[in-house]
């Protein structure tokens, strides 16, 4: 355990900060995780609102610098792909 007042200070701030994170984190893949099942599931109008919803918070995410901006982008491009391709399938049938 630290024993100076700024390195104590220290410790709380960054767990405070790793618990926002945490939080912030799992929200995101909850919203991804939303997107990839309405995909599969065949839903489109449920998958595009999904990806838009998704989309917003992989943007504040990265903004925010809880994850890397290319990491958001390779995400969003991902799902985007899904919802394309669902939105082809529909076309097509």
């Amino acid at each position: 355990m630290a024993n100076i007042k700024s390195s104590m200070k220290s410790i709380r701030t960054s767990a405070k900060d790793n618990s926002r994170n945490r939080s912030a984190k799992s929200r995101m893949r909850t919203f991804i995780k939303n997107v990839v099942q309405a995909a599969a599931a065949g839903d489109l109008p449920l998958a595009s609102e999904a990806f838009r919803k998704a989309t917003s918070v992989l943007a504040v995410t990265a903004r925010k610098g809880m994850i890397h901006p290319n990491t958001a982008a390779r995400q969003t491009r991902r799902l985007n792909a899904r919802v394309r391709a669902l939105a082809t399938q529909a076309v097509a049938s």
